[in-house]
């Protein structure tokens, strides 16, 4: 049996990393990986990490590319490699552009497609953008959806999809936490290594297309003042390379001292970061899956929220983005002992670190 993994970002690297090394391991199964570059730096960080040499670089990535670009690339290029390779079951990851490009390509070849963390919805088709739409046109072309958790599954199921097509497996996110987290991790970092970690030291990250304009004002407004006010409160603050992302934070942060605007971390660095700090401010969606496995709230500054497992388990809170609402839930974590504490020791609703064995168990069982 040939299987085709296919990924673009550096969610999907890390997601699908753990299924790649597992499905080596077994002798019945030919695995191929074709990256299409969506992201590129980024995605080959976590090459490197994994010890991954993709078959196939598609190598879309452009600066300032479009959605449409995005998905014509990945559409062409796969099209090469499918009538070259003919494999049986085409893995993808996630909701990127990528993904459903990928999705796309093996169902013209009349290829099965094996979707893994399938059946996360927000509910709002443009919220988050494009991904809530990417997510559900890939699952109107998949034979074996790979959902994480039971949530998932029922979102699946109302959907209409076939209960015999779902498998649930936990989030492949936790097991790679496992090759990554170590107690005593140094960043090579001048700001990292030096940073007093039994302070009040907060992760934030911010990126989002919904976000961008009054969201994100709102947001790192309240984190300004939350700094201003609290001199024990450190931001360490990844920054993305997007142009208006960094135009925003500079606006707020670039005079704060303890506002550390670093460039964004690799895999590695970043799990490790997590592991460090007292809670995290978000809306990644990766993120509200890995911070409770390290037993870290996190405050998703969203409105909505594809991952409603984590907040009903109380391992995250759904905060919005409006100023007051950020402000004082901050404060809210900072200073209330037992409200921290719950959220710190709630239950990790996303798995158990064993997602990857269990599909590719699937994968074996189903072909």
């Amino acid at each position: 049996m040939k299987v085709l993994f296919v990924f673009g970002t550096r969610p999907e690297g890390i997601k699908m990393a753990p299924i790649i090394k597992e499905i080596q391991k077994r002798d019945k199964i030919e695995s191929y990986t074709c990256v299409t570059g969506q992201h590129r730096e980024m995605l080959d960080q976590v090459l490197e990490i994994f010890d991954i040499v993709p078959d196939y670089d598609l190598n879309i990535f452009k600066k300032g590319q479009s959605l449409t670009e995005v998905t014509t690339k990945t559409l062409l290029g796969l099209e090469k490699v499918l009538d070259e390779l003919k494999p049986d079951i085409l893995l993808v990851q996630g909701d990127t552009t990528t993904v459903f490009a990928a999705a796309l390509a093996a169902f013209y070849k009349k290829i099965k497609v094996g979707h893994v963390e399938a059946g996360l919805r927000s509910g709002n088709i443009y919220s988050p953008y494009p991904e809530e739409a990417n997510r559900k046109l890939t699952g109107i072309v998949t034979n074996f959806h790979f959902a994480p958790t039971i949530a998932n599954k029922n979102n699946l199921l109302r959907e209409g999809y076939d209960e015999d097509s779902i498998y649930i497996t936990g989030n492949t996110v936790i097991d790679a936490l496992k090759y990554s987290v170590k107690e005593k991790y140094e960043f090579g970092n001048e700001i990292l290594d030096n940073i007093d970690y039994n302070k009040d030291v907060i992760l934030l990250t911010s990126h989002r297309r919904e976000n961008w304009g009054e969201p994100m004002e709102n947001i790192f407004s309240a984190v300004k003042r939350v700094v201003e006010e609290r001199e024990n409160v450190e931001i360490i603050f990844p920054v993305h390379l997007n142009p208006i992302v960094r135009e925003i934070a500079n606006k707020y942060f670039s005079d704060l001292d303890r506002v550390h605007l670093i460039e964004p971390l690799s895999y590695l660095p970043f799990s490790n970061l997590m592991n460090k700090v007292k809670f995290v401010i978000t809306d990644s969606g990766g993120v509200q899956e890995e911070a409770p496995s390290l037993g870290k709230p996190v405050l998703v500054v969203r409105n909505e929220t594809e991952r409603m497992e984590g907040i009903e388990a109380k391992t995250a809170k759904l905060i919005g983005t409006e100023y007051s609402d950020v402000y004082n839930n901050i404060i809210s974590l900072l200073d209330d002992k037992k409200l921290y504490d719950e959220m710190a020791k709630a239950i990790n609703p996303y798995g158990d670190g064993n997602a990857a064995k269990k599909i590719v168990d699937i994968i074996e069982k189903i072909h």
